[in-house]
């Protein structure tokens, strides 16, 4: 009998210790307390010939260093578990996103080169994943136990995953929130391979366009281009190289332009106006659906990696024609 799940991410054994260490620290003082509280019992029953006198006079500095002891030894807990929780919610830039949609009572996962799935969700080992979750209808939570990981999946709202997995094998997922009378087969699996068996399965799938070129395809379709296009004549806001740089707004704040506030600006565009653009874009509420919605995010964020492509390409070149032409000076004239 296996009392807790096998553990397979790369944080998993950090959430074990921290566990193992609050249950620990709990039993101990709950040991204690009622330890001290039976012997005292005994020892102070009635009609027992003990010294009663003065006790607060000969056991003041065993309260204090009592408190101090349980102040410190939960305070530490609370600072590992700070810790573990800021890492398990910083994943790695080079983290691969894939998209996940809950909806009774299913997962449709997306990857980025277009592979499709339904409640199961294959990636490598070694790697590190980020899921992007919303929900289409009610509250759902995405959770993998042998990943030690659970998220929320919240309708109107994007929240983030990460795991990086260290052992192949395949592990059970489930929806950790009662969302209705079908909830209980609203699971599947998380299959771990080898990032080559990985590869060829990706290319075993009939991927179609990727959510990128998709996400292009419904940004002409839905009349985005006529205002953001890089021909458009309109005073709207540019996208190229938007996604993950700071946006100043009109009230004074600055935002990141992360998948939050993409979608927010498409679906609520008058809560966060870019500064020095009008309020005039429309809102598409109701219009768009929640999988053509991640869609357009992943092409958004497309535009800014071309960018970054383009400018590392642009860097390589001049450096390249700037060695050209240190070479061509440093030869002699003929």
């Amino acid at each position: 009998m296996q009392l807790l799940p096998p553990t397979a991410s790369a944080h998993a054994a950090d959430m074990d210790w921290l566990f193992a260490a609050l249950i620990g620290t709990s039993a101990f003082i709950l040991l204690l307390v009622f330890g001290l509280m039976i012997g005292f019992c005994v020892r102070y029953r009635k009609g027992s010939k003990v010294e009663r006198g003065n006790r607060l006079g000969r056991t003041w500095r065993v309260e204090t260093a009592w408190t101090v002891a349980t102040f410190i030894g939960f305070l530490g807990l609370y600072f590992w578990g700070a810790d573990l929780y800021v890492g398990i919610h910083s994943p790695p830039k080079d983290a691969t996103d894939i998209y996940v949609v809950g909806k009774q009572w299913m997962w449709k996962i997306e990857h980025p080169g277009g592979q499709r799935e339904i409640d199961t969700l294959h990636v490598p080992v070694g790697k590190p994943v980020r899921l992007v979750l919303t929900s289409q209808d009610v509250i759902h939570d995405f959770a993998i136990p042998a990943f030690r990981v659970r998220q929320d999946a919240v309708p109107g709202r994007y929240e983030a995953l990460w795991f990086t997995p260290t052992k192949v094998g395949e592990y059970r997922l489930f929806c950790a929130e009662f969302c209705g009378t079908w909830h209980a087969r609203m699971g599947g699996s998380v299959v771990v391979m080898e990032p080559s068996d990985f590869q060829r399965w990706l290319d075993s799938q009939d991927p179609g366009p990727s959510l990128a070129q998709e996400g292009e395809a419904l940004f002409r379709s839905y009349g985005c281009s006529g205002c953001h296009g890089t021909a458009s004549t309109v005073h709207a806001p540019k996208l190229e190289g938007l996604f993950g740089r700071p946006v100043p707004l009109q009230d004074g704040r600055t935002v990141i332009a992360d998948d939050r506030y993409i979608r927010d600006s498409i679906l609520k565009p008058k809560s966060e106006i870019a500064a020095g653009y009008p309020p005039v874009m429309p809102s598409f509420a109701g219009q768009i659906g929640e999988d053509d919605l991640l869609k357009l995010v992943a092409y958004i964020k497309s535009l800014a990696d071309k960018t970054a492509e383009n400018s590392q390409t642009g860097q390589s070149a001049g450096q390249s024609q700037a060695g050209s032409s240190a070479g061509s000076a440093e030869r002699p004239a003929q």
